[in-house]
């Protein structure tokens, strides 16, 4: 004979019910007039989950641009393709990955200009969000100094909104974000030998 059900008072929880019953939200929440977002780690969707607010900002009628440094024009990437059909304000200023490279100082006089349209798209504010994407190798790199790169971000317009994606934001630009998530890797498709996937991963 198996024993009886527990007796519960009408206030218990189901077992096994963790769902969280406390308001996680903080006390005098404001509005701001934007934000900084860092995307960085190791792991895979920085540019993904940037792309994905992109997305979200032109569903809200925002104008958008964007400004890659590593992704070369030539890839035909599933988001730039998507990007450019919705309007979007596309510039990919990248030569592809640099161990591909016959010429770092062309990639870096390319990534210089790049930064150069960049902080002159930033500057005019004609755009409610502009994402640069892979930006933190600029300075991972070498190629350009820490502080060129915080000082536009911080001085922009004060209604436009900044992702920043790559590995390794220096601690300057973390300082000055709003929101910060790192992506950590805990399995990769590639590491097991599978090729990047169209429409997936590109």
């Amino acid at each position: 004979m198996s024993d009886p059900a527990p007796d519960h008072d009408a206030g218990d929880e189901p077992d096994g019910d963790r769902a969280p019953r406390d308001d996680p939200r903080p006390d005098g929440l404001r509005r701001a007039d934007s934000l900084v977002v860092v995307n960085t780690g190791g792991g895979k969707g920085k540019s993904s989950s940037a792309f994905g607010m992109m997305i979200r900002a032109v569903a809200r009628d925002w104008d958008v641009a964007v400004v890659q440094f590593v992704k070369s024009g030539k890839w035909n990437t599933g988001e730039e393709k998507i990007a450019t059909r919705l309007g979007v304000d596309w510039h990919a200023f990248g030569d592809g990955f640099t161990w591909d490279s016959e010429n770092l100082d062309h990639d870096r006089a390319h990534a210089a200009e790049g930064w150069a349209t960049a902080t002159e798209i930033l500057a005019a504010g004609d755009h409610q969000l502009v994402v640069f994407d892979e930006l933190t190798y600029l300075a991972t790199f070498g190629w350009l100094p820490v502080e060129e790169i915080v000082a536009p971000i911080r001085d922009r317009p004060r209604h436009v909104n900044v992702i920043v994606t790559g590995r390794d934001a220096p601690a300057e630009l973390i300082e000055l974000a709003d929101t910060v998530t790192e992506m950590t890797e805990i399995k990769h498709a590639y590491q097991q030998g599978i090729r990047a996937m169209r429409g997936l991963d590109y």
